[in-house]
């Protein structure tokens, strides 16, 4: 399947230390993690919680109700009650607009 990319805003509009939910089928969450941008499913892995509605330190997401902890860089699951990871997204820049696949990075792109 083809990478399709999605328009979500100007990047400018994000800034450092922040992150935002974007309604994709499934939803995506985009941070700004110190000028570099990021992005994850939306979903805890643990209970159907959106993440963006949690807390975000560096680059360590914390779902709010039951603060499972995610690293965005990587999607991994970091403290229970998530064993499982985030799927991850690319996210590009072109002319000052962020733009997200449709598509996760596959696990064994990662490996």
């Amino acid at each position: 399947m083809q990478d399709e990319w999605v328009e979500v805003g100007s990047a400018a509009d994000l800034a450092p230390g922040e992150m935002m939910r974007v309604e994709l089928d499934p939803p995506v969450a985009i941070y700004n993690i110190k000028g570099t941008f990021y992005a994850t499913a939306d979903t805890c892995t643990h209970e159907v919680a959106p993440l963006s509605e949690g807390f975000l330190d560096d680059d360590v997401v914390e779902c709010a109700f039951h603060f499972a902890k995610f690293c965005v860089r990587t999607g991994e699951a970091l403290t229970f009650p998530a064993t499982e990871p985030l799927d991850r997204y690319v996210v590009d820049v072109r002319d000052g607009l962020l733009l997200v696949s449709t598509q996760p990075i596959s696990r064994e792109q990662t490996e």
